[in-house]
């Protein structure tokens, strides 16, 4: 697979996975299929971010998590992997197709119990959401231009110490472009600034494949 970030050439990506968290058999079947599905495939995570989002979601003892934007289910995978036994992530989507894999993923890995998936718009989803600060980690990678709208219902329902990560944050470089201006890029652009700007959070942006800005609620 040809590396996932714009930042690194193929032999480091290459050296980056040689040197975490080996892929079991399910990760390497899902994507075998995501790959098989065309130019699309590209919304899939890179490996790194995975093993990244199994680790900070174990580490943040994560009992309820959300994810916005599905796909295949390999972020899902990841993080429902790093649940505590209780625990359980619900998953935003609007395509049955491309979930209907991740479920199939999810049954092969013996997660189904964890995972809840509901298909509608997202922000519809978190907005039914009880007011409460009841997310303990919260992963978003969907359309660009619904990131402001998606953070700002999520932070008010991060608990203290929650996390909330937004995938695609560099946008291949655009967000420093100027010449570049486009509804997604200038999205990220106010999704960024807003997460710096906001004191009820602590955030720093990654260059972890496209960039994952990572904020902490205080």
């Amino acid at each position: 697979m040809s590396t996932r970030s714009y930042l690194l050439d193929e032999a480091t990506d290459a050296y980056v996975r040689a040197h975490s968290e080996p892929a079991d058999e399910v990760y390497d079947w899902l994507v075998d299929q995501t790959a098989a599905l065309g130019d699309v495939a590209g919304m899939q995570i890179g490996y790194d971010q995975g093993v990244f989002l199994t680790v900070l979601t174990r580490l943040a003892e994560t009992a309820f998590a959300v994810e916005v934007g599905t796909f295949t289910g390999t972020s899902a995978m990841c993080i429902a992997r790093g649940l505590v036994p209780s625990g359980r992530l619900i998953c935003c989507d609007v395509s049955e197709e491309w979930t209907s894999i991740a479920r199939q993923a999810w049954a092969r890995a013996g997660l189904t119990d964890r995972i809840e998936l509901a298909i509608g718009p997202a922000i519809d989803t978190l907005r039914s959401l009880p007011d409460d600060p009841i997310i303990d980690f919260a992963f978003v990678d969907a359309d660009k231009t619904g990131y402001p709208d998606y953070y700002d219902e999520l932070v008010p329902r991060l608990r203290p110490g929650g996390l909330l990560l937004a995938d695609n944050t560099l946008r291949g470089g655009a967000v420093v472009d100027p010449a570049v201006t486009d509804e997604s890029a200038e999205a990220i652009r106010r999704y960024n600034r807003r997460a710096v700007e906001d004191e009820r959070v602590m955030t720093v942006l990654l260059p972890l494949a496209d960039g994952i800005t990572m904020s902490q609620k205080r």
